[in-house]
């Protein structure tokens, strides 16, 4: 049976969308290994796992997936620069909840890099590629679309054009800007940081509230507002606005859900930044 996690009237689940792993040094930038080894184990040539679980959000009334997974496009090559040890499933896991691709209503990218956009287009059974939820709308802010269309050095090699093939605005791809209401109970909002459009989710039922900070916090390893990743493209951003964000989830007691941790799913915390309930995998 799998897991599901109540908030209010919304059931999550958390589909396989791939694990592999990456470099300890990327994922935790200048903070000392000796530092962060403690919360995050490392492979002895200094690897991290890192799960790609997407979020399966059912209300009711919609069917709504915060961000998409490796998708089932990467090369033998690419499989193996990034040591990936679990494949994409997400339509089989689908079928295992008595749904279909076409289930899908919502697609919400907290940001466009692979690991979180790849799935959003998948490789079908004659070898073409199409776009993995077909009845979907796509979210992302205008910033990142601006970004993915014309990416920068350091974001080319992260936004892979074959990802977003079939996507087309005012057809299925929304585009935001700033804050939008979703569906009921479920906004997103930007927060730049780790990449200039990234944006939060929040989820808000029955009087129960949850927080999806996307890359900001990729694991419960970063509640400490300083410690972010070497790949964030605005640091200073990131520090400010996880400051923001982390003392709102601590006074009022919400959820945080994660989206790479290989561990837990959902966690809270105190104000010390260390779990006090959690949800696991």
């Amino acid at each position: 049976m799998r897991k599901v996690f109540k908030l209010g009237d919304f059931e999550l689940y958390w589909l396989e969308g791939g694990v592999f792993e990456i470099d300890g040094g990327s994922m935790f930038g200048v903070v000392p290994r000796v530092l962060w080894q403690k919360k995050c184990p490392a492979t002895d040539d200094n690897y991290v796992t890192l799960a790609d679980s997407a979020i399966l959000v059912r209300t009711g009334h919609e069917n709504i997936l915060i961000e998409t997974g490796l998708g089932n496009k990467l090369t033998e090559k690419q499989k193996k620069i990034f040591r990936l040890r679990r494949e994409w499933c997400i339509p089989d896991e689908l079928l295992e909840l008595g749904m279909t691709r076409e289930d899908i209503d919502h697609v919400i990218l907290t940001h466009c890099d692979f690991d979180h956009a790849a799935g959003i287009t998948m490789m079908n059974g004659s070898g073409e590629v199409e776009l993995t939820f077909p009845r979907a709308t796509y979210y992302m802010q205008r910033m990142e679309w601006e970004d993915v269309c014309s990416p920068n050095r350091r974001s080319a090699s992260s936004y892979w054009p074959v990802n977003f093939k079939g996507l087309v605005e005012g057809k299925n791809l929304f585009l935001v800007d700033g804050e939008h209401e979703v569906a009921s109970g479920i906004h997103v909002e930007r927060t730049g940081g780790h990449t200039r459009g990234h944006q939060v989710v929040r989820l808000s039922s029955n009087g129960r509230r949850a927080l999806h900070m996307g890359d900001l916090l990729p694991t419960t390893a970063y509640s400490n507002p300083l410690w972010i990743t070497a790949y964030d493209n605005f640091p200073l951003d990131s520090v400010a606005v996880k400051e923001k964000l982390l003392k709102e989830v601590v006074d009022e007691n919400m959820w945080l859900i994660f989206y790479h941790d290989p561990d837990i799913l959902a966690c809270r915390f105190d104000e010390k930044g260390e779990v006090i309930d959690a949800f696991r995998s």
